[in-house]
């Protein structure tokens, strides 16, 4: 098509035929684990829109992607021609749904169907089949994406990408939806709408409902409901049989009129900035990265003090022969950590999971999973002020590392002297102390491990409270993992206001979080690990 003479003598073509298939050329920057692919020149005194597109794995994003692109090219039906932005690199669709997330920037067509160029965010699809751990990777991503200088700052819209076919609220879909919510800041809500693949035209009515459903939090119509756009995006398919044509003519006009609505929407919306929604993933993130230390370091408490309780047993049921016998020995099971190689694999050209974050001095992990996305720990999202805000010393960044492994707490059966007991709990008294007996050590030292179970508690319930302050959608599953874990911890405490609080939360929980919850339950997450720090030590 010679209307499209300069566009096709920068782009390759890929599939003659009705239509005739082109890759565009494209500018491509690596930013980290970020990708900016930019088509056409950037002119400043022309508006610009982003919108960012999520969605469940498979929902058909990068067709939608190239959709819109050729939408605002001014590509029409009769031209007999498609353009590709995306590209597709021969890999299974489950390993392109985990690839980077992706910037596209489109720019010189301003004016076409569009009055403004466009700027489209691909993230990697949710409820990828390796499993619900890939999907914290497009949270630590898109936290990237927002705080970095050269990243993006604020956006027009979401569009929530979902099959228009989807036409029940299952425990899977609530996942994705729930999991796409929690991202979010609170002054996204209006700016967040669907878009439904895969139409045949008619009002998807099993979509509305399962958005209804879910209470998701997103721009409402007049009548109350969530505002959508359709698509059924196959004009790449191939016309050339007369019936298939008549077909693809018909999806075609959907697409079109569904564009033409998403670009009325997307003039009369004014940006959103993103320190919010970035503030909710560096919460959301911090918020994991401590309940997970917090539970270790709870374990590690509770296991210290039954070891101390076993050795104050001891020492009141043996006080007559250990002062006779300086080698009498007891039998005590004594708790230590030791380095365990971390799992993971390798997905595209990073590894993920692979590497803990964790502090040398404390000797405890302060990111584990996710840390994989930094270069170093000082660039770790739990770092605040080059100091870290998990590890019990708070200890600078230096004093970390990043690591193929993380500690573990081990328990082993040892026989012990009196001599080898007061080696082990008196070695850093000073001599002041030294003048109490190892029995009143060992009461003092049941007495500080108390104190700082509970005030580790109440840093994580902290952590939620903010949560609830700045989240578009704090009843999130990640939040409900952690709240009977929570609840139980402050009940032992016998806090009954902060439980209160936490009970409160839980009765908010709606039939989609519900069922969010049976999918990640059934995904093969160990429900009881989640619950309760009381883990099975080996």
């Amino acid at each position: 098509s010679t209307k499209y003479k300069e566009v096709i003598s920068k782009s390759l073509l890929i599939q003659p035929g009705s239509p005739a298939i082109y890759q565009l050329k494209l500018k491509k920057e690596e930013l980290g684990p970020l990708t900016k692919v930019t088509f056409g020149k950037k002119n400043i005194s022309k508006i610009n829109k982003t919108i960012l597109l999520v969605g469940e794995t498979g929902a058909g994003k990068s067709t939608l992607i190239n959709t819109m692109v050729n939408y605002a090219m001014g590509v029409k039906w009769e031209d007999k021609i498609w353009f590709q932005i995306v590209e597709e690199d021969g890999r299974s669709q489950s390993d392109s749904q985990t690839s980077d997330v992706i910037v596209y920037e489109m720019f010189g067509f301003e004016g076409k169907t569009m009055p403004f160029s466009l700027t489209i965010i691909d993230t990697p699809g949710f409820g990828d089949t390796r499993g619900i751990e890939k999907d914290a990777i497009v949270s630590h991503r898109l936290f990237d994406l927002f705080r970095s200088e050269d990243g993006v700052h604020e956006i027009h819209a979401v569009g929530l990408v979902m099959k228009a076919t989807d036409n029940r609220v299952n425990d899977r879909l609530s996942y994705v939806l729930n999991s796409v919510m929690s991202l979010f800041g609170r002054n996204l809500e209006n700016n967040i709408v669907a878009l439904l693949t895969h139409s045949d035209g008619q009002r998807p009515r099993n979509a509305i409902e399962a958005l209804e459903q879910t209470k998701i939090k997103c721009a409402k119509n007049e009548k109350n409901q969530p505002v959508y756009f359709l698509f059924d995006n196959c004009q790449n398919e191939d016309r050339t049989e007369e019936e298939d044509a008549e077909f693809l003519q018909m999806a075609d006009r959907i697409s079109d009129k569904g564009m033409r609505a998403l670009t009325e929407f997307l003039e009369k919306t004014g940006p959103k900035r993103l320190m919010t929604t970035a503030e909710v993933l560096n919460e959301r993130i911090s918020l994991i990265a401590s309940l997970q230390n917090l539970q270790d370091r709870i374990q590690l408490t509770e296991q210290k003090q039954k070891e101390i309780n076993a050795i104050l047993e001891a020492i009141r049921k043996h006080s007559e022969e250990m002062r006779r016998n300086k080698n009498f020995t007891v039998e005590i099971t004594e708790i230590y950590k030791v380095k365990e190689p971390t799992k993971g694999k390798k997905l595209m050209r990073l590894s993920f999971f692979e590497k803990a974050m964790c502090c040398t001095v404390c000797e405890e992990n302060c990111h584990y999973p996710g840390c994989t996305l930094v270069p170093s720990p000082q660039h770790c999202e739990v770092m605040k002020k080059g100091r870290c805000t998990v590890c019990t010393g708070k200890c600078p960044a230096s004093a970390h590392v990043r690591e193929a492994w993380r500690y573990v707490n081990k328990t082993r059966r040892v026989q012990w002297t009196l001599k080898a007991m007061e080696e082990k709990y008196m070695k850093n008294k000073t001599d002041c102390e030294k003048k109490l007996s190892l029995l009143k050590h060992l009461e003092k030292d049941m007495k500080d491990l108390s104190t700082e179970k509970s005030q580790l508690v109440d840093e994580a319930f902290k952590h939620v409270v903010r949560l609830e302050q700045i989240a578009l959608k704090v009843d999130s599953v990640s939040t409900f993992l952690y709240l009977d874990f929570l609840i139980e911890k402050l009940e032992e405490k016998g806090d009954r206001a902060k439980v209160q609080k936490l009970e409160e939360m839980k009765s908010r929980q709606d039939e989609g979080t519900k069922l969010a919850l049976q999918y990640v339950w059934g995904s093969g997450l160990n429900r009881c690990q989640i619950k309760s720090a009381k883990l099975q030590v080996q």
